[in-house]
């Protein structure tokens, strides 16, 4: 049994997120989803909750063909003891797929096996990219999977996000 962890904001969970996790889905059993920042939310750079995350993204891997688990992670604010927070939250796993240079860092110190897998469309698939598409009335829906359209639509997200942004 080979398990695989994966964590990221997913600000929103977009159509990258699923192209890597399908790609891993074909090299692990199971995959964990961190869903990492899980504290944050209303937010400009953190618009959702983590439970509407973990909705966003189990509902976008129904079809994934391998069990994925969910697990939304607090930040915790001391990176030395971050790895073991993380693994004291999830099931034990045996490779961290990550492209970001922090948590390899953090992964590697703590010896466990890391892979990086290739972005994909970063340079237009990215959170921030997506949340301002929104907040320009620019197409966002083609970005993120059909699943993550009826989520932001049922929690009316676009309003969320447009509101949050305002000063006063």
């Amino acid at each position: 049994m080979r398990r695989g962890f994966y964590i990221g904001r997913f600000q929103p969970y977009h159509n990258g997120h699923q192209a890597v996790l399908e790609g891993i889905a074909e090299e692990v059993d199971e995959i964990i989803i961190g869903v990492g920042s899980a504290q944050l939310s209303h937010d400009t750079q953190n618009p959702f909750t983590a439970g509407e995350r973990v909705l966003m993204i189990t509902r976008a891997l129904k079809d994934l063909g391998c069990p994925a688990y969910v697990i939304p992670i607090e930040d915790l604010r001391r990176n030395a003891l971050w790895v073991a927070h993380v693994t004291s939250m999830t099931p034990p796993f045996d490779i961290c797929y990550t492209s970001n240079p922090l948590v390899i860092q953090l992964f590697k110190e703590a010896e466990i096996t890391i892979k990086s897998p290739p972005m994909y469309l970063r340079e237009t698939l990215s959170g921030t990219a997506i949340r301002q598409k929104i907040l320009n009335g620019e197409d966002w829906e083609s970005c993120v999977p059909p699943e993550v359209v009826e989520v932001i639509h049922e929690i009316d997200g676009e309003n969320r996000l447009r509101t949050i942004s305002e000063t006063d």
